[in-house]
């Protein structure tokens, strides 16, 4: 099928297939190969043909990104992202993606990742401390050893300060996302933890000990937008697009203004107006989460709690799946399911899951009592050391 595009800028978009590539512990996998694992799955769950597909977004891979994925998949698309702004690459490729479609510049847009971040530090074809270059405005920074978990570090530390967070605060965070991660037979660590086994591990970066960390993964993922003309001929329900922002901060810790508040804070804004709900409306949220204090300071800045409340709106067991309030990162996160580099897109095909009621009884998130499924949910990627947010908000 291939609908004629519309005169008008009006149309809406819909996802329509989501899918995993194998996650994990994967010392024999290429990334090309994941690419195309989770993006034939992704077709294969729309139910729609390959050559429906006219626009294609990848980013992290090759030379010229993302020119050879789609080469490597036998793509030819007319429409192209290679945006690449760390963990928040994909919700940004999803608002580019909805926003072409919408306009009529692409039908149905593609957007895969693959990465052997695990297994390539295993075989010694790279090291656990990649520098992200010497380079522009980094230069000044370089020299004086700042990794990327001691910029977090450092902001969670002044979080701490300003507004009295606790490190028991902070470890709630990981516990409950290994609640969570129990609950999905994928994730790579489902073992219970408790606030005093993430207090008492090994430190990485003051505050952090290792459990405030993500994990590290091999994996892939991909999802499908189209416009909604194609909806009535997909095997899935559609989740819809309802709104998303974007926003870059900074890249050197000293033009960032305030360690305490990320640029989810303009991104997440942007989306829930554009969708016209607000954060209350939310059923679950998915959120980067490459360290805990990552998890509480998004939800700040979303709206879910005031700035400095994170502590406490945390602490009380809120980001279960079982019996929470507002369940978040529902899969385990990157701190206990899967994390193979820039995790974004792993947001967006968890909230499609859980939206489509796809995820298996005991992780599925209930609206209330008579078990309905949940109506609304919210995506949050972050990049670099909260350089960059996209935020999208989906709805059934």
């Amino acid at each position: 099928m291939t609908p004629t595009r519309p005169t008008s800028a009006k149309r809406k978009v819909a996802v329509v297939g989501v899918a995993l590539s194998d996650c994990g512990r994967l010392d024999e996998a290429t990334p090309y190969a994941l690419h195309a694992q989770a993006a034939r799955r992704a077709l294969t769950d729309s139910g729609l043909d390959r050559s429906v597909i006219d626009g294609f977004a990848s980013a992290g891979l090759g030379t010229l990104a993302p020119v050879e994925v789609a080469e490597y998949l036998g793509l030819r698309p007319t429409w192209v992202d290679s945006t690449s702004v760390g963990g928040s690459t994909w919700e940004v490729m999803a608002a580019h993606a909805a926003d072409a479609i919408t306009a009529g510049h692409a039908n149905a847009v593609l957007l895969a990742y693959g990465s052997t971040a695990r297994a390539d530090i295993r075989a010694g074809r790279r090291t656990g401390d990649l520098s992200f270059g010497a380079r522009g405005p980094l230069q000044f920074e370089v020299p004086y050893g700042h990794t990327l978990i001691a910029k977090y570090a450092m902001a969670a530390r002044r979080h701490m300060h300003e507004y009295g967070t606790t490190l028991e605060q902070l470890a709630s965070v990981a516990v409950q996302t290994r609640e969570n991660a129990a609950l999905n037979p994928d994730a790579m660590f489902r073992e219970p933890i408790t606030v005093d086994d993430v207090l008492s591990g090994p430190v990485i970066a003051d505050p952090f000990t290792k459990l405030h960390c993500c994990v590290r993964s091999d994996g892939g993922a991909a999802v499908l937008l189209v416009a909604e003309e194609y909806v009535q001929d997909c095997r899935t329900a559609p989740v819809w697009v309802l709104g998303t922002g974007e926003h870059v901060s900074h890249t050197t810790m000293s033009e960032w203004p305030d360690f305490t508040v990320s640029p989810a804070a303009v991104s997440g804004r942007l989306a829930f107006e554009r969708a016209g709900v607000a954060p209350r409306d939310v059923d679950f949220a998915e959120v980067y989460d490459a360290f805990t204090y990552m998890t509480l300071v998004t939800l700040e800045d979303l709206g879910f709690c005031g700035k400095g409340e994170g502590g406490a709106f945390v602490e009380k067991g809120r980001l279960r799946v079982a019996g929470g309030e507002l369940p978040v990162n529902t899969d385990g996160g990157g701190l206990s399911g899967q994390h193979p580099g820039m995790r974004g897109l792993f947001l967006l095909v968890e909230a499609v899951r859980q939206l489509r009621g796809e995820v298996g009884a005991s992780r599925q998130v209930r609206r209330d009592r008579d078990g309905r499924l949940p109506e609304l949910a919210v995506a949050s990627g972050t990049g670099g050391w909260f350089c960059s947010s996209g935020t999208v908000v989906l709805g059934r």
